[in-house]
């Protein structure tokens, strides 16, 4: 009877606790999960830290040096608003394109924009210091990234173009490859066609625009063409030869000059060898003539002496011989004759 007594109460009891759980449920489920105050950027909303002072951290889901700084980054995105700064984050497997664009090659990576001017944070990514980095302004020490580093510059646009295509094509890799469960061989045979593929059509493409630009000239203007270039060419030709010519005119002047200034040289050497002979002649005759003189002079002390006593052999002055005189007078003959012949 008892048993019989509470089995109806029990099981009331029991639906009415089910019900009040199933309701509970739903309410639980729908609590709103807790809000990240970190803004996730992609390639259409990046621009946003070209204005104000923005800090930006760089991650892949896979990285655990990333994962380890999560907590860190959102508990200073956190205080953004007192630090008065905005806090992003940007996933390098969803946005290649950021990542080229900014050229990063390690992870973690965060980067520091003031108004558009951007500077690589090297420091650790841990709350303290990215605090004090942005209180102490410690970023006015690092040099910006200016010229074509600059994210927004046109060479690190080409770059993101580049990143964002090698990203689509890894995207695809995987798709045949994981997905589809192509072997790997067969995606590069797919990649290496569609390459060869892609470049003829832009050869074909470049072809016929330039054949739609470009207008052939008349048949008649063609040859009057050909035979402009012809006589330039001829006209050339002739340039050069004359310059030749004349090239050779001057080298044969300065020869010629040269020839005539060593000719000159030698008629002066000459001259100066004749002034010298002269001299030598001139003083030669003076000396015969001195001798002459000499002789007459001694002539008559030579009479005395042999009638009076003789004098001492000391103070008795040597007379020249005949033979010696002939001798100096066949010299000045021969020079004289020298110097009649060199005359003409």
């Amino acid at each position: 009877m008892a048993g019989g007594r509470w089995g109806p109460l029990l099981t009331a009891l029991l639906a009415a606790r089910v019900a009040v759980a199933e309701e509970a449920g739903p309410a639980q489920a729908a609590l709103p999960e807790e809000r990240s105050w970190v803004r996730p950027m992609t390639a259409s909303n990046w621009t946003l830290v070209m204005e104000g002072e923005w800090m930006l951290k760089f991650y892949a889901p896979w990285c655990p040096s990333c994962q380890q700084t999560d907590s860190e980054w959102e508990t200073f995105a956190r205080n953004g608003e007192t630090l008065q700064i905005s806090v992003g984050k940007v996933d390098v497997i969803q946005e290649p394109g950021l990542s080229g664009r900014f050229f990063v090659t390690t992870l973690p990576a965060f980067f520091h924009a003031k108004d558009g001017i951007f500077r690589r944070y090297r420091g650790p990514g841990i709350y303290e210091d990215l605090q004090n980095y942005i209180l102490e302004k410690k970023w006015q020490s690092v040099e910006p990234l200016t010229g074509w580093k600059s994210p927004a510059s046109l060479t690190m646009s080409g770059m993101a173009g580049l990143f964002s295509i090698s990203g689509k094509i890894w995207h695809l890799h995987n798709y045949f490859t994981v997905t589809l469960g192509i072997p790997a061989w067969c995606s590069y045979v797919f990649f290496i066609m569609a390459t060869l593929i892609f470049g003829l059509l832009m050869g074909l493409v470049l072809v016929i625009i330039s054949e739609c630009f470009y207008v052939p000239l008349p048949r008649h203007l063609s040859e009057r063409t050909e035979q402009t270039r012809r006589s330039e060419e001829a006209h050339k030709a002739e340039q050069l030869q004359d310059a030749e010519e004349e090239k050779d005119d001057s080298n044969e002047e300065e020869n010629k000059d040269s020839l005539v200034d060593d000719e000159e040289e030698k008629e002066d050497l000459g001259d100066e060898d004749e002034a010298e002979e002269d001299e030598e002649e001139d003083s030669a005759a003076a000396r015969v003539d001195e001798e002459r003189n000499d002789a007459q002079d001694q002539g008559p002390l030579r009479e005395v002496q042999e009638d009076g006593e003789p004098e001492p052999e000391e103070d008795t002055p040597v007379q020249p011989s005949p033979a010696d005189t002939e001798v100096v007078e066949d010299t000045l003959r021969q020079r004289k004759s020298q110097h009649a012949d060199k005359g003409p």
